[in-house]
């Protein structure tokens, strides 16, 4: 039986965010911290973020992005997890709230899927889809029935609100460094700074599940 291991990105497999990795290196990383203080206070919401974020990066090369990418503080063992999925022909998919252009970038490490908010440097947020917690759940469940599985054979890893749809509906979840509504609704919970500790506790809950079956 086969698995889709689901992802969270910021909090999960990368410290921070990807949209202050982006800003610092441009140079814009005080002016992003307070739009992302600003919009976790709840005095903007999800679109006014952008709105004050994207002009920021207007005229980021790719190579930029790249160098943000590569120089982000990534969880111990990111590659190896998703090295040890393939191996097992399983799949994986990695859902974020941040641009999808800085998602993407993952799948160079074995990244199966990958979705994020389809916003573009120095553009509006105006008409541009932004991924949410009804998202991530939505398109695991449809990646799901793509692939002829079902929600016993997943496992979700997150760490915030924007996880909360898929925690309140999978068996299987495993709560990486998060907050309290989301350690509430976990099966288990990793804390510290390796994903691949916290890969093998999914990887414990759906082996086990799946013996059961058996």
């Amino acid at each position: 039986m086969t698995c889709l291991h689901v992802f969270d990105m910021d909090g999960t497999l990368l410290v921070g965010s990807a949209c202050l990795e982006i800003s610092r290196s441009i140079g814009a990383l005080d002016e992003t911290i307070n739009i992302e203080e600003t919009w976790v206070r709840g005095e903007i919401n999800d679109y006014e973020f952008w709105d004050r974020c994207l002009p920021l990066w207007e005229g980021i090369s790719e190579e930029q992005i790249d160098n943000a990418f590569n120089a982000s503080p990534w969880l111990d063992g990111v590659e190896a997890v998703f090295a040890d999925i393939q191996s097992r022909n399983e799949n994986s998919v990695v859902i974020s709230q941040s641009p999808k252009f800085f998602v993407d970038r993952l799948q160079k490490w074995g990244v199966h899927h990958a979705f994020g908010s389809l916003v573009t440097p120095g553009n509006p947020s105006s008409g541009v889809k932004i991924v949410t917690s009804e998202d991530k759940l939505q398109i695991t469940n449809k990646l799901l029935s793509k692939l002829g599985l079902t929600h016993d054979d997943c496992v979700a890893y997150g760490d915030s609100s924007s996880d909360l749809e898929l925690f309140k509906t999978l068996p299987h979840t495993v709560a990486i460094n998060a907050k309290e509504r989301i350690r509430e609704l976990a099966r288990t919970s990793y804390n510290g700074s390796s994903i691949w500790e916290g890969y093998l506790i999914g990887r414990e809950i759906i082996d086990k599940s799946n013996r059961k079956v058996g």
